[in-house]
């Protein structure tokens, strides 16, 4: 019966997960990031919405001349060349100290830890192109309203 109980969480948590948008509003926000270096939950939200569409399982694959030279990884699409190693990416900086595949389960605490730590960097939300081109420098506050937060 252990074993069974143990298997069940390690599947839950080993599995990918696509969130609903309020629902990883609330996660977001338990875990610190509404105002996390002066970014609202709601560019938080977008960021997630354009990057990986809430998915946790995400993958992007990054080309120059065809061929692959990175790799972003999970909900916030972090990427093997900057913040984490795939094993694959040459000359990994792996600025978050984790492997890339772990950011592709449902637990999303260590993609939440990563992030915070590349928005410490001087390009904050401007390293991810999704935010960018989606959600900077534009009136976010209608973003979260159906979410009763």
């Amino acid at each position: 019966m252990k074993i069974l109980l143990i298997l069940s969480v390690l599947l839950a948590v080993a599995t990918p997960k696509v969130y609903q948008k309020c629902e990883l509003a609330r996660v977001l926000r338990g875990n610190g990031l509404d105002g996390f270096h002066r970014y609202s939950l709601a560019n938080w939200v977008c960021l997630v919405q354009y990057e990986s569409n809430y998915n946790t399982n995400a993958i992007g694959r990054n080309r120059k001349h065809g061929v692959i030279v990175s790799s972003d990884y999970g909900i916030f699409q972090i990427n093997s060349y900057w913040w984490c190693n795939d094993g694959q990416t040459l000359n990994t900086r792996n600025r978050c100290h984790k492997n890339c595949n772990d950011f592709l389960n449902s637990d999303i605490t260590d993609d939440i830890e990563c992030a915070k730590r590349v928005v410490r960097d001087p390009q904050g939300m401007y390293a991810w192109y999704g935010w960018q081109n989606n959600c900077a420098n534009r009136d976010l506050s209608h973003f979260l309203d159906e979410c009763h937060l």
